[in-house]
């Protein structure tokens, strides 16, 4: 029986209008759901706040156990999961699968959460117990993109009901499934009980009511840097924590000395994977002087060899871009960069929603390809004559998410990386990389800085309480 039904989802009570998921490579209708409004925000977070007590008392092993059985529901249901993330998000089957074993990992990571450390016994001046203890902050809002729908959900959702929170999730309507619906059913049949997590696929103004909500304290947005600051500013009008992983436009710094033979599919992969449309993408290259002209030239070649496709019916290594906007932007951006006069050395044409890999030389700051988030598979190139310069030209940009070095040296690119802002770092490897151990997040117009992993989730999703205890009362002067 198949986990998830389109069948199923006709009977759900939201107040938005029906919504037709759409598999972009085709254009062809995989199923529809209703679309939450604003006004269904409140309910369902009061809701999640009266079933989250509950659930915080339960035994940590319970809370893990139900982690995991998720964990290992996400690899029992791969096929039928894989097929709905590479329809509905255009995804190549290969980077389903990372998402996949990614969404299992974060569960196996969070279920580990559940009974860690909850604090620690401090000092006191009194004769008296004092300790500091971390509580679940009660309901969690999830505010989560198309692009790596599965992964940009779980990485929020499953830490924090681990730590004994309950959840509100809206997903982008265009990935209701993959990103939201999907998450449900595995949790579902995982044994969480009801009303812990909320699915709310919608807009704007879905999000900006859960941002809004009383009954909601914290906030974890992924998507555009332009809806971050919106919705950091409501945030703190709220007065309430938001978490803000954002966009990025990650440099790849080619030193003289590297391997072009072992770099270009390194650099290629950091452009092209899933269409570009990631927020570590390697938006732009950096490359030494004595190296520049046969690496536009090679990557160039891979570009125009990697094959473009539909990537539920044909063996490609991109699929399509989620739809005609986005398609607009990337198009607009490579035709207003070569018109700033950007060279055309591979790509710059589509075909329907299918946009061929592209690489732009003889940029410079001016060049809008160069200059801004893309968030297509476009490759802009430009040339560095010295260590200090590379390292000028990485940090000068308004993101701070991901850095990508490569060298034959090792510590030379270390160093290097001590010079540039940046809330992650590859030494020779590309800009695009993701464990479920490690603290993702970015600086400055990236993000508010490492939230996701380990410690990082324990500091997103819990408050840290100070109790005292006293065997009598405590005597006063008056």
């Amino acid at each position: 029986m198949p986990l998830l039904d389109p069948k199923n989802w006709q009977s759900r009570t939201l107040s938005g209008p029906r919504y037709t998921v759409t598999e972009p490579a085709t254009g062809d209708p995989l199923g529809t759901v209703d679309l939450a409004g604003a006004v269904d925000v409140g309910p369902a977070a009061e809701a999640a706040r009266a079933a989250q007590t509950e659930w915080a008392r339960l035994p940590h092993f319970v809370r893990a156990g139900v982690l995991r059985k998720a964990g290992d529901l996400f690899t029992a249901h791969a096929d039928e999961l894989r097929e709905w993330i590479v329809r509905e998000s255009g995804s190549i089957p290969g980077k389903a699968d990372f998402e996949l074993h990614v969404a299992a990992q974060e569960c196996y990571e969070a279920a580990a959460l559940a009974s860690r450390p909850a604090g620690q016994v401090l000092p006191s001046e009194a004769p008296r117990l004092s300790y500091t203890r971390r509580v679940p902050v009660g309901v969690v809002g999830v505010i989560s993109p198309f692009n790596a729908p599965l992964i940009l959900s779980i990485r929020s959702v499953a830490p924090a009901l681990a730590l004994g929170n309950a959840v509100v999730l809206k997903p982008d309507p265009r990935t209701a499934v993959c990103g939201g619906l999907a998450l449900a059913a595995v949790f579902a049949e995982a044994g969480l009980p009801e009303n812990l997590l909320h699915i709310l696929p919608g807009g704007a103004e879905t999000g900006a009511a859960l941002v809004a909500d009383p009954q909601v304290p914290v906030i974890s947005f992924t998507g555009s840097t332009g809806a971050g600051r919106a919705v950091g500013e409501a945030a703190g009008r709220h007065l309430k924590r938001a978490h803000l992983e954002l966009g990025g436009n990650s440099a790849l710094i080619v030193l003289e000395d590297a391997d072009l033979d072992a770099v270009i599919s390194t650099a290629a992969w950091g452009s092209f994977f899933h269409q570009g449309q990631i927020c570590m993408t390697t938006g732009r290259h950096l490359v030494h002087t004595s190296l520049y002209e046969e690496y536009v030239e090679r990557l160039a070649a891979k570009a125009d060899a990697l094959a473009v496709g539909d990537p539920h019916r044909a063996q490609v290594h991109l699929g399509p871009l989620i739809d005609a906007g986005q398609l607009t932007k990337v198009h607009g951006l490579v035709e207003a960069s070569t018109a700033a006069g950007a060279k055309l050395a591979a790509g710059g044409r589509h075909e329907d929603l299918f946009y061929r890999p592209t690489v732009l030389a003889g940029v410079d700051e001016d060049t809008p390809a160069y200059a801004e988030e893309v968030f297509g598979p476009v490759a802009p190139v430009r040339s560095f004559g010295t260590t200090d310069e590379a390292a000028a030209l990485a940090a000068r940009s308004s993101y701070g998410l991901s850095l990508g070095i490569v060298t034959r040296d090792a510590a030379r690119g270390l160093d290097l990386a001590e010079r540039i802002p940046t809330g992650i770092v590859h030494i020779n490897d590309q800009t695009v990389n993701d464990e479920a151990v490690a603290p993702f997040g970015g600086v400055a117009a990236s993000g508010t800085g490492a939230r996701f992993g380990g410690e990082a989730n324990l500091e997103a999703f819990t408050d840290v309480r100070w109790t005292t205890v006293r065997a009598d009362v405590a005597p006063y002067p008056f």
